[in-house]
């Protein structure tokens, strides 16, 4: 049937087409004008003087999912140029050219070959073109025009984000909102009413509704209840064409959830509940649970518990378990069975979040009532207080004394007998005794304030026939004070005073301790000791608040004629009995400076100024000063010298000839001869025992020096040399602990004009010298071997 439809509308709309191109005729016309290409320029002054032709075609329209065995006629195209004898070809290009759409080049009818879909490509450009049917030159510009593909209702709405899923809380109002369906359609939304939706429902329509053109859905309804249905199922139908008939409608599946909001007050299952507990269990003790049952679900079950009466808030306590929304309910307060053997408690339920919208229905809470039977156990004693004994004794109290008497009884119905005892850990100098049946507490031993004011014992009770009941009691002993201590002068016990003392001025503050501790407070008295009545120099003054002052009787103090005062003070205190003790005083007299400050007493100075004096820092940068200048001074003088040392060793041209016998210590000793002592020229230490002593004077120089004469005839002076060589020898000779190395050095000034030869045994040695050595015979022993050598050299010595 629906297909019949479908074929009767493509007819008519293909009936109104032709009847639409009838009407049309001619006035909707494109014209373009043109040279065809290859013409000449003297043609193209040719066409502009021909009237003007150009294109002539009507607007194109196609219709989609034609059905026809026959190609579909879309239109004609059409040149003015065209007088119908059959020389002009159309042709056409573009999209579909050829394929979908033909053209008859005659008469440029065009026609569509295949079924369009315009959901899939509503329009086609192309472009036309006129030939010259024997040159196939162009008779007209190529111009393009578009074929439009004309929409049918063959798309039904789709919802594509379906299937929904949405929530509207419980009782809400009708009306309210819920959530939005669109449904879409493929078909021409400008042309007809093929793409306009309209929505309804199919299913559900009792509890719910839907918006005709916008597709909202919205309750229809106010009582829905989570607790009786917390989900619906609603079919929401969309229909094109306006829900026209004939219209093509598509569906979805749209769920509800109905969210929970607080609308079920807390209820207990029961209205009573039953326990017991043993009146030994500690505080903290559980004694059970209790749950309220909320048909709600989430946070609006969550709910706290309390206890109403004012009696069970004494004795118990109600928590609530966040887990399990349980209330726990445990002792606060011990039982005693003997008291009270069933105890009733109000417990209530509240919840904890309350929508004020729904007050109306009722309250949102429920009680119960908890009954707790206590059970009756066997009892330790109870001590009477409970919370231990406070008791005072006099420090002075004799032994056996009361101190005091502790109570306590068996709380069972029985009332059996009670036996006392001091826990001996807490009393191991066993200070104190207690009878075991009065429970009185007595003295055991000297008490004494000052070492312990407090004293701390525990006190044990049982049963006298069931020791396994026991019980503990602390006592607190305070020991009274007695004035069994005098009183004593505080630290420090000295004093100092500067020697420009004035009289009357206080040097000295005193104060006492005292190990007692009166309950009226301490009061003393001060005054000089009768040894000191006849003191000229210091008084004593009461201050009356505990403390006494110390003050120059006159002025004037010398520390060197005295310098330590001892001054004796009695010190009383008001008992009773008064006490009294005696303390000296210390007095140092000093030097000080302008200000009071005290600068040295004798030789121990007892206080220093934290801040110098100008004078004082002037004196120290002086010091300071002079320091530098000596530390510079003796750097100049290093430095001075060792300039000059260098210089005189840049003169100190030696030649050294060492001579080993078998006796020395060969070629590697070195520490033959210390060459140290020659590098300086001008330090000439004393030979050991005097140069009168140390051997024979050394001769003159030899002859050959003497003749070596300077130009107006005065001689060389080597004076220099010859006493440094002289000293040197006698100091040699005369030292035992020298090994005994010959050595024979020679020194001279070589330079410009320097009237000094070398005396080198080697030089002389390797040159044939008339030189006469015979004096080195004459210097000692320690120049006897050096002699040798060159003696053998003369004929005089040899036959000597």
């Amino acid at each position: 049937m629906a297909t019949c439809w479908r074929l009767g509308a493509c007819s008519l709309l293909v009936a109104l087409w032709l009847l639409h191109c009838c009407s049309c005729g001619w006035s909707e016309t494109t014209r373009t004008n043109g040279v065809a290409k290859g013409e000449t320029k003297e043609q193209e002054l040719m066409s502009h003087e021909r009237v003007k032709r150009g294109w002539v075609w009507n607007q194109f329209f196609v219709v989609e999912e034609y059905t026809g065995t026959e190609p579909l006629y879309v239109g004609k195209i059409h040149t003015d140029s065209d007088e119908g004898e059959g020389n002009i070809k159309y042709t056409i290009s573009g999209e579909g050219a050829g394929t979908i759409f033909i053209i008859d080049e005659l008469t440029g009818d065009i026609h569509a070959t295949e079924r369009l879909d315009r959901e899939e490509q509503s329009y086609y450009t192309l472009r036309a073109q006129a030939r010259d049917r024997l040159t196939n030159h162009l008779l007209e510009s190529e111009s393009e025009f578009v074929i439009k593909v004309q929409d049918i209702n063959d798309s039904e709405p789709k919802f594509l984000e379906g299937p929904y899923i949405g929530s509207v809380g419980e009782l809400s109002q009708i009306g309210t909102s819920v959530m939005k369906v669109t449904a879409s359609d493929a078909d021409d939304p400008t042309y007809g009413s093929s793409a306009r939706v309209v929505y309804s429902v199919l299913d559900g329509e009792r509890f719910f509704t839907v918006d005709r053109q916008t597709g909202l859905i919205r309750t229809a309804v106010a009582d829905l209840d989570r607790e009786k249905q917390d989900r619906y199922e609603l079919v929401v139908k969309a229909t094109d064409m306006a829900g026209q008939m004939g219209g093509l409608s598509g569906s979805t599946t749209v769920t509800i959830v109905i969210t929970d909001v607080n609308d079920n007050p807390p209820r207990f299952p029961q209205k009573m509940y039953q326990f017991s507990m043993s009146e030994g269990a500690a505080v903290g003790t559980p004694v059970g649970r209790v749950i309220a049952t909320d048909a709600d679900m989430g946070e609006n079950t969550d709910m706290s518990y309390l206890i109403k009466d004012e009696e069970g808030g004494e004795l118990f306590k109600v928590t609530t378990d966040s887990d399990t929304q349980e209330a726990i309910i445990t002792i606060k307060k011990a039982l005693d069975f003997e008291s009270k053997r069933t105890h009733n408690v109000v417990v209530e339920a509240v919840n904890k979040h309350v929508d004020p919208r729904f007050s109306e229905l009722g309250s949102f809470r429920d009680q119960t009532i908890v009954r707790v039977s206590v059970n009756d156990i066997d009892e330790p004693p109870v001590f009477h207080p409970a919370e231990g004994t406070i008791l005072e004794v006099q420090e002075d109290a004799r032994l056996g004394a009361v101190v005091g008497t502790v109570t306590a009884k068996d709380p069972d119905m029985e009332n059996a007998p009670v036996r006392y005892s001091i826990d001996q850990s807490t009393d191991q100098e066993q200070i104190f005794h207690i009878d075991p049946v009065s429970g009185a507490i007595t003295l055991g031993n000297i008490l004494d304030r000052e070492t312990a004011g407090w004293h701390n014992i525990t006190v044990m009770a049982v049963e006298a026939d069931n020791v396994s009941q026991i019980s503990h009691s602390s006592v607190s002993i305070r020991i009274l004070d007695v004035n069994d201590n005098p009183p004593e002068l505080a630290t420090p016990y000295e004093a100092s005073i500067c020697e420009d003392a004035k009289p009357g001025q206080l040097i000295h503050s005193i104060s006492v301790v005292d190990r007692d501790e009166p309950q009226l407070g301490h009061r003393y008295y001060f005054t000089l000791a009768p040894e000191a009545t006849n003191n000229r120099h210091f008084t004593l003054w009461d201050v009356k608040d505990n403390t006494a002052g110390i003050r120059t009787q006159r002025s004037g103090f010398n520390r060197h004629e005295q310098n330590v005062y001892l001054l004796p003070i009695l010190v009383v205190d008001s008992g009773p009995p008064a006490l009294s003790s005696t303390g000296t005083l210390t007095i140092h007299v000093c030097g000080c400076d302008p200000e009071g400050t005290i600068q040295s007493c004798n030789a121990t100075a007892y206080a220093i100024s934290t801040s110098l004096s100008p004078g004082a820092l002037i004196a120290l940068l002086v010091c300071m000063l002079i320091l530098i200048v000596l530390v510079l001074l003796i750097l100049t003088l290093k430095r001075h010298r060792k300039g000059q040392s260098m210089s005189e060793d840049e003169e100190d041209m030696r030649d050294n000839v060492i001579k080993y016998n078998d006796e020395g210590g060969g070629e590697q000793d070195t520490q033959a001869y210390d060459m140290s002592t020659l590098r300086n020229l001008f330090d000439f230490p004393e030979a050991k025992g005097g140069s009168s002593e140390s051997g024979p004077e050394l001769r003159t120089l030899p002859q050959w020096i003497q003749g070596q004469m300077s130009g107006d005839g005065e001689a060389a002076d080597f004076s220099l040399f010859k006493g440094y060589i002289r000293k040197k020898v006698e100091q040699t000779d005369g030292d035992l602990s020298v090994p005994p190395y010959d050595s024979f050095q020679t020194y001279a000034f070589e330079g410009n004009s320097s009237p000094a030869l070398s005396l080198s045994s080697i030089h002389t040695l390797s040159t044939t010298s008339d030189q006469d050595f015979s004096y080195l015979s004459d210097w000692g022993p320690r120049f006897r071997q050096l002699a040798g050598y060159y003696a053998p050299g003369h004929p005089e010595e040899d036959g000597s």
